[in-house]
């Protein structure tokens, strides 16, 4: 079973998940199928090969269209307690949590960006009905969102598809924040994100995309190079708490982001981040949930992990306009 360990230098947690090591890996072996025999275990046919699905939306002639299984090689698991145990100076819990896989589409070969509007709707309805299912577990306290695409994010599958991984607390950079946006709040009288949101869209040098709802922007300090965010322009804190009429207009904002990085920034690597509010606080007037893109054109070196800096070196200024010109921008 995995473990959650606390840093007593930093207060954040880390969870020891050895069984993480064993997962397929795509990139290592170099192909969907080889002459090994590897079978991407997410395509249609392959059922066998995941864990049981939770959720699926029926496709043509009995297949499906989209489905959610529990992650076979998961970072967390439903066993166990969430109760805070002391060794020494040293504080650990039981790996509780849930880590599920939310598998896109059946088409190995495509892209996120690729999908109808209406089928990326369902992947972000998917997502909400997913977060509102788990959440009824009292011992879950934060939901994260996430996808990994291509080698250099971390992915380990090329078929689409994202993960959901619900924990018993919220990760430090969440509740950092969270912090921020509050001090913010408390300093000014407003969320920092409507501003940001009120900001941009008079500015319009970093706009990348935006529709009645949503809004996409190259960030002001961006941390890296063509790094955008997804804000929508209503106030609102918690992602799972959308109105069921908006997911079509945040379908067609990501599809359109997405397609602008693909096209200007090819064989794109990147990680898709939903920002929201840890789920069981109330509806909160200072932090604003949001999804953040970082494309991976470069790795995080020394300077970075030992100050907390980064350095970018495209300005958002100059991202935004190459994406919105559809140029190929050569790394």
């Amino acid at each position: 079973m995995p473990e959650i360990r606390k840093d007593p230098v930093f207060g954040r947690w880390v969870i020891i998940a050895s069984e993480r090591g064993l997962r397929p890996n795509d990139f290592r072996l170099g192909a969907h199928q080889d002459g090994s025999g590897h079978v991407c275990p997410f395509c249609a046919g392959n059922e066998d090969l995941t864990p049981p699905v939770i959720y699926s939306l029926p496709g043509a002639a009995g297949s499906w269209r989209l489905r959610v299984v529990r992650n076979k090689y998961p970072a967390l698991t439903s066993e166990g307690s969430s109760d805070n145990r002391r060794e020494g100076i040293y504080n650990r819990m039981d790996g509780m949590g849930f880590h599920e896989v939310v598998i896109e589409t059946p088409d190995h070969g495509s892209r996120l960006e690729e999908l109808s509007p209406e089928a990326m709707g369902e992947v972000l309805n998917t997502f909400i009905l997913r977060v509102k299912e788990i959440k009824k577990d009292p011992r879950i306290k934060y939901v994260m969102i996430f996808k990994n695409h291509g080698r250099n994010a971390g992915a380990s599958l090329m078929h689409p598809h994202s993960q959901i991984i619900a924990m018993p607390m919220a990760p430090l950079r969440v509740a950092q924040e969270i912090d921020g946006a509050a001090q913010y709040y408390l300093e000014r009288g407003t969320c920092v994100f409507c501003d940001i949101v009120t900001e941009e869209t008079a500015f319009r040098r970093r706009v990348v995309a935006e529709n009645p709802s949503f809004l996409a922007v190259a960030p002001y300090a961006s941390r890296f190079s063509f790094e955008t965010w997804i804000l929508p322009k209503k106030h609102a804190s918690h992602f799972e708490n959308m109105p069921e009429n908006e997911t079509g207009a945040l379908a067609e904002i990501l599809k359109d982001t997405l397609r602008k990085l693909s096209v200007s920034l090819p064989d794109l690597s990147y990680n898709l981040i939903v920002h929201t509010m840890p789920v069981r606080e109330p509806e909160a007037q200072h932090y604003h949930w949001h999804i953040e893109i970082m494309p991976k054109l470069t790795h995080v070196a020394g300077f970075e992990w030992g100050t907390g800096f980064y350095i970018n070196t495209v300005s958002p200024e100059d991202a935004a306009e190459i994406l919105n010109s559809g140029k190929t921008f050569k790394i």
